[in-house]
C-alpha cells in the first residue's frame, strides 16, 4: 500500500505543471510519511532495494520541485537527505546505478551552482573534489550538469564576467532548474560590479553602464540606478557615495591646508619678533 502510494506521488510530481506547484509540498509530505512506513526515508541495512530506489527518486523530485518553487533552504535539505543514498555501494541497490542516478548529476550540479551563487567557493571545491574521488575525474568532465557550474566558477575566478553572462544564456543552460540559480548568480555579479563602479568612478554614461552591468536597456539601467540610490540625469549615472567621499576628501584637504597656513603665519610672526 505505502509502496504504491510513493510510486503514485512520484508520477504526480514528475508531471506537475507550474500552476500546480503549490500542491507539491503536501504531496512530498505524504510521500515521506509513506517512506517511513517502508523504513526507507533513511537507508538502513534492513531497507529493501526497491524501497531505497523509490526513496531516492522521491527525494530527488523534492529537490527539483524546491528549485522551481524558489525554496533554496528546502532544496538544501533534500540534497543533504540524498547523500546517504548516493553513498550506497552499487551492489546494495542491485547494481541498478542508472535507476539510482537518473537525477543525481542534476541535483548535485544544482547544489554546486547554489554554492557558487552564494560565494561559497570552499564548499564548492569540497563537493567537486568528493565527486572526483567517488566517480572519477574523467566521468565528471563528461557530465554536462557538473561541468556547467565548473565553467562558471572558472570564468568567475578569471574575472571574465562576459563569459559568465554568455553561459547563462538559455541555450547553454542544461535544464530549466539551472536558470533559477543563474539569475541569482548574475544579480550577485551585477551587484559586485556596481559596488566597484561606485568606488572607481564619480559618474558613467548610461550607455557604458548598460554594457558594464549586463542590462538589456537604458531603461533597465535607470531602474537599477534608482534602486541603488544613484542619480540618473543628462545621459549619465552619478554615484552619490563617490561624490560624498570626494567632498569629504576636499574638506579634509582644505582643513589641513588651513592648519598649515595658520602654522606658517605663526612661525612668520615669531620670526619677526626675534629679528
Amino acid at each position: 500500500m505505502a509502496e504504491n502510494e510513493v510510486k503514485q506521488i512520484i508520477s504526480q510530481l514528475e508531471a506537475i505543471k507550474p500552476a500546480q506547484l503549490s500542491q507539491a509540498p503536501q504531496l512530498l509530505s505524504r510521500g515521506k510519511l509513506a517512506l517511513l512506513h517502508l523504513n526507507a526515508l533513511v537507508p538502513t541495512a534492513q531497507t529493501q532495494t526497491p524501497h531505497l530506489l523509490l526513496a531516492c527518486h522521491l527525494l530527488e523530485q523534492g529537490a527539483l520541485v524546491s528549485i522551481r518553487l524558489g525554496d533554496t533552504d528546502a532544496f538544501t535539505r533534500y540534497f543533504q537527505q540524498l547523500q546517504p543514498f548516493y553513498s550506497l555501494p552499487p551492489e546494495r541497490l542491485g547494481n541498478q546505478v542508472p535507476a539510482r542516478t537518473g537525477n543525481q548529476s542534476k541535483v548535485t550540479g544544482l547544489y554546486l551552482l547554489l554554492l557558487l551563487s552564494g560565494g561559497d567557493y570552499a564548499g564548492f571545491h569540497t563537493v567537486l573534489e568528493g565527486l572526483e574521488t567517488t566517480r572519477g575525474k574523467e566521468q565528471i568532465e563528461q557530465d554536462q550538469f557538473i561541468q556547467y557550474p565548473v565553467r562558471l566558477e572558472q570564468a568567475l575566478m578569471e574575472g571574465s564576467y562576459d563569459k559568465v553572462w554568455s553561459e547563462t544564456d538559455k541555450k547553454r543552460v542544461p535544464s530549466e532548474e539551472f536558470e533559477k540559480f543563474s539569475e541569482i548568480l548574475i544579480n550577485t555579479i551585477r551587484s559586485e560590479i556596481a559596488s566597484c563602479s561606485e568606488r572607481a568612478y564619480p559618474s558613467l554614461p548610461i550607455s557604458n553602464a548598460k554594457n558594464l552591468l549586463f542590462l538589456d536597456s537604458e531603461g533597465a539601467v535607470i531602474q537599477f540606478a534608482q534602486a541603488r540610490g544613484w542619480i540618473a540625469k543628462d545621459g549619465r549615472i552619478y554615484f552619490p557615495q563617490q561624490e560624498e567621499e570626494l567632498a569629504a576628501a576636499e574638506r579634509d584637504v582644505m582643513s589641513s591646508t588651513g592648519v598649515v597656513i595658520e602654522n606658517t603665519l605663526g612661525y612668520a610672526r615669531k620670526l619677526e619678533t626675534i629679528v
